[in-house]
């Protein structure tokens, strides 16, 4: 009845063109949101060399025996492979660790805290992230750093793929996209600004512009519904909303035509039971998740630094920053073609992606690869792949998963790359010992 209401009385061009520019907003918000979100991520990883080189030339003596201790006796120089004393697999695992416990236990009591608190601690956070790095004077220092970005990129994650359950499913693409984007806008302005002769310290220092944006993006331009708890937590087991909010909402869902309204969505809390019973049916998209993302980062993490060419044009650490900008641009492509291309079968990208992991440490092991350029387009293969298995797995488990158990769902299957991340992480540990030992 009401929504006979709300289309009898009301003119076709309103709704239409409010629905136009209402999801024109909130993709857009939804495409600075990924940015910003994975920025401070993004942008360690990418310094990760650096971060353990400056830490290196400043501490000498300190970094002698890390040496001993770490490298088996080898200097970085003193290896075929050019390799720093520690792994950047340390900078990894700091950059996901945070992430994954909060992944692992936020999705079962977030909730509670409204989402505008949410935005501010991950901006509040990532500025943190890049003013403690810019300034270290010590790996920890550094190290900390890496871990106030990793958290600021946890909890923004989930938050924000739950966050999309109250917006038309098409703001799903703008996420993916915008998280795409951070990549290649990290990696690339990192390389780019030390390239041109910037210190690590300043170009770091420029990038606190990015959590101003996050903030900007989520207060002033996504068109929320009224149902969003924006200053309140979702505690409650019912959101009235009006007709008109209802009405829209119907008319920005996807072109399958499938409609959730908020009531829907918050009939009632899902109990502790319920929440475990939705976590077993994620197992089926968890897996081959973290699957992609194991092979991927033990790639970035644990192979990318021994892809060295002594002969080539570039140095071993522009090397490194030119894989990391090339993997993100595959990341941002396939983040993008949601709306283009949807692949169910995630396990077929998963057994590919292991491929170019088994491919990759041969190539370490032997160095049969003739140059750069061949490291070159297989890293901007594994980053399409990466980012097609992200989009695709979460725009499936909107589409598949009851509306009472979507905004948890989202959030809870995050744990899937962060998982692969950090096991890929610790198996990279003993693979650069073995190598810079030889």
């Amino acid at each position: 009845m009401e929504q006979t209401d709300s289309v009898t009385t009301d003119p076709v061009q309103r709704p239409d063109n409010h629905g136009r520019s209402a999801g024109w907003r909130n993709w857009s918000g939804f495409w600075l949101l990924g940015l910003c979100n994975n920025f401070a991520y993004v942008v360690m990883l990418s310094a990760a060399h650096d971060i353990l080189k400056k830490q290196e030339s400043e501490n000498a003596t300190v970094t002698a025996s890390v040496t001993l201790t770490v490298g088996g006796g080898n200097s970085s120089n003193s290896s075929r492979y050019d390799c720093n004393p520690v792994s950047t697999a340390a900078v990894l695992l700091a950059d996901i660790l945070p992430t994954l416990v909060i992944k692992l236990l936020a999705p079962f009591f977030i909730h509670k805290m409204p989402y505008g608190f949410r935005v501010l601690f991950c901006a509040t956070m990532a500025a943190m992230s890049f003013l403690l790095v810019s300034f270290s004077s010590a790996v920890w220092m550094s190290i900390l750093g890496v871990i106030f970005a990793s958290s600021s990129s946890g909890l923004g994650e989930l938050s924000f793929l739950s966050l999309t359950v109250f917006f038309s499913r098409d703001v799903l693409a703008g996420w993916g996209s915008g998280t795409g984007g951070a990549g290649v806008a990290g990696a690339l302005l990192y390389s780019g600004l030390t390239q041109l002769g910037l210190s690590p310290r300043i170009t770091l220092l420029i990038m606190l512009v990015v959590p101003v944006a996050m903030l900007i993006s989520y207060f002033f331009l996504l068109d929320p519904p009224a149902s969003l708890p924006q200053w309140r937590s979702t505690e409650t087991e019912y959101l009235p909303v009006s007709s008109e909010e209802r009405q829209r909402l119907m008319d920005e869902s996807d072109e399958e035509g499938e409609k959730s309204t908020p009531e829907d969505r918050h009939t009632g809390r899902l109990t502790f039971t319920e929440k475990l019973h939705v976590v077993k049916g994620l197992l089926k998209f968890i897996f081959p998740l973290g699957l992609v993302y194991f092979a991927e980062y033990f790639i970035n993490q644990g192979l990318m630094e021994l892809l060295y060419f002594p002969n080539f044009f570039l140095s071993h650490a522009e090397q490194y920053r030119w894989y990391q900008t090339l993997y993100q641009v595959g990341v941002l492509v396939s983040r993008s073609s949601l709306c283009c291309v949807k692949i169910r079968k995630l396990w077929t990208l998963s057994l590919l992606q292991v491929v170019n992991a088994v491919l990759l440490l041969f190539a370490v092991k032997y160095q049969f690869l003739p140059s750069a350029w061949v490291v070159f387009v297989i890293i901007l293969y594994e980053g399409l792949l990466g980012g097609a298995a992200y989009v695709n797995t979460f725009y499936f488990i909107s589409k598949e998963t009851e509306d009472r158990q979507r905004e948890f769902a989202m959030a809870a299957a995050s744990v899937g790359d962060s998982l692969g991340i950090a096991l890929a992480g610790l198996a990279a540990f003993p693979v650069h010992r073995y190598f810079c030992s030889l």
